[in-house]
């Protein structure tokens, strides 16, 4: 049988699902709430299926057959968004500006390794760098206040966003050279909890060791926050490698020999799904990765 539904009916679909009611999609797309529930009902015509149990005075409950294909309908309404940017990214070229934001904590060399080559590849591209803590980064991208950005992995990201694997940086267990800690050589998962632990914030972050090992806790929403708490005694913590190697910090903390430490943070390029990225912005993803990997 020939495809007679359409993408509105999927999108419609999605949100009856996500709000649970025929009347709330209708307010918020302006429309009739009979238009909402015809545009369904043809849609599960056509498909050959039920998707929602509909009773008097209750909520739209999604049928085995619609939880089913719920999932298909967000992965194509994805693929609509991608096609959509990447012909928008054709019909502009390449980018006259490049908002790139990135999490402060980041590796430095990469980051001003990779700008250097673009700045000879691309040397007409307008770039607008800035820095923020973490969560910030994707937030920027949603609200379009940046076009492209650098950030470690973690589980909490807006559906908006499109990620992609750069590489990935150490993390290592370090406190104060001045710390109980120091002097009990390779220190077990026990002794570290005896002590005050620094994480990053929030504790919903999903990032990699987000769980506390210590009962006693400070969190911030910054490594480089973390290091100037720890070098003076508040607390241990897992930072980057690369933070730990800050100039500023030579003489004031030292890596502990642990039984267990966080994995690696993932660096991860990230841009809206409905704006892909231009030719220069793939360049300097590519750059990036290439002196990430040089650092590992």
């Amino acid at each position: 049988m020939a495809q007679q539904w359409n993408i509105e009916q999927i999108q419609l679909f999605v949100r009856v699902a996500e709000l649970r009611s025929f009347s709330a999609v209708a307010r918020e797309q302006h429309k009739a709430q009979s238009a909402i529930s015809t545009a369904i009902a043809l849609l599960e015509t056509d498909l050959g299926v039920t998707l929602f149990e509909r009773s008097s005075g209750r909520q739209p409950r999604l049928t085995e057959a619609g939880n089913a294909l719920l999932d298909e309908a967000r992965e194509l309404l994805r693929q609509c968004e991608r096609l959509d940017g990447r012909a928008l990214a054709l019909m502009r070229g390449q980018e006259a500006q490049l908002r790139v934001a990135q999490d402060e904590a980041m590796p430095f060399q990469p980051v001003i390794d990779s700008l250097e080559a673009l700045a000879t590849r691309f040397p007409l591209v307008e770039v607008q760098l800035s820095s923020a803590a973490q969560g910030d980064v994707a937030r920027k991208l949603v609200e379009r206040r940046a076009d492209l950005g650098l950030l470690f992995h973690h589980d909490r990201m807006p559906p908006a966003i499109e990620r992609r694997a750069l590489g990935s940086v150490e993390m290592v267990t370090v406190c104060a050279v001045h710390h109980p800690l120091v002097s009990q050589g390779q220190v077990t998962r026990q002794q570290l909890a005896q002590h005050r632990q620094l994480l990053i914030a929030p504790q919903q972050s999903g990032y990699p060791g987000g769980d506390p090992i210590s009962p006693q806790v400070w969190r911030a929403d910054s490594f480089y926050m973390m290091a100037e708490l720890l070098m003076r005694g508040l607390g241990w913590a897992w930072l980057p490698r690369h933070v730990v190697q800050y100039s500023a910090y030579h003489g004031h903390m030292i890596e502990l020999t642990s039984e267990w430490i966080p994995p690696a943070l993932v660096v991860e390029l990230v841009w809206r799904r409905d704006e892909p990225l231009g030719p220069a912005a793939q360049f300097l993803a590519e750059r990036f990765a290439l002196h990430l990997r040089a650092i590992g």
